[in-house]
């Protein structure tokens, strides 16, 4: 059946895209040879995975490659020790591992340092719903990634006015600033603006939420 629908394919596809195909159809079988495949095949299939939720601690390593600049994990189900890969990702841009709906609780400060230590080009930093995400990994965003133009902490319960504080200080680019659900007070909305980001800042959302 499979190679029926390959030759119908074949077609209008490239080999490439065919390539890819057999990838994610049998991503359990092949995901030891990605290792070797060029950066633009790569992205392509972390596009992919990511989409499908297929991205995993065991996995992340096999597919990530130092040229990685963008990095969507909503939809998988990963931990600190997938963060922990990401020290070669050094022109990493963005990283989104916001949760839409559940509490993510294995991400925690200790994998946002690593990816504060060794992506210092980061511009967004997408982290709704990492409730166990504390001040001490803000704080490292803040120091390390002074490119920072975009932060989500909604709803990460443990933040409060030290993590504003921190990226009123250090992020002079910073233009959007999602705090909402966490223990911000108006005494780190007030250290937020009076930072050198006051003139970049764009939004700032505050309101709790409950869905």
């Amino acid at each position: 059946m499979a190679d029926k629908h390959m030759q119908r394919c074949s077609t209008s596809l490239t080999s490439s895209e065919i390539c890819l195909w057999c990838f994610m159809k049998n991503i359990s079988r092949y995901i030891t040879d990605i290792k070797p495949l060029p950066p633009n095949i790569k992205d392509r299939l972390i596009k992919i995975m990511s989409v499908q939720g297929q991205i995993t601690d065991s996995n992340i390593s096999e597919i990530l490659h130092p040229e990685v600049q963008t990095l969507d994990l909503r939809s998988c189900d990963i931990s600190d020790t997938a963060l922990l890969h990401l020290c070669n990702c050094r022109k990493l841009k963005k990283l989104n591992l916001n949760s839409s709906k559940e509490n993510r609780i294995s991400i925690t400060s200790k994998g946002i340092k690593a990816v504060a230590s060794s992506c210092s080009y980061l511009h967004e930093a997408s982290l709704k719903r990492c409730c166990n995400l504390t001040d001490e990994g803000v704080l490292a965003l803040a120091l390390n990634c002074r490119l920072l133009k975009i932060i989500d902490l909604g709803g990460c319960l443990g933040i409060t006015d030290v993590s504003l504080q921190a990226l009123g200080e250090n992020c002079a680019f910073l233009q959007c600033v999602d705090f909402s659900a966490t223990q911000v007070s108006d005494h780190g909305v007030v250290a937020l603006v009076s930072g050198p980001c006051a003139k970049k800042l764009e939004i700032i959302h505050e309101k709790s939420w409950s869905n």
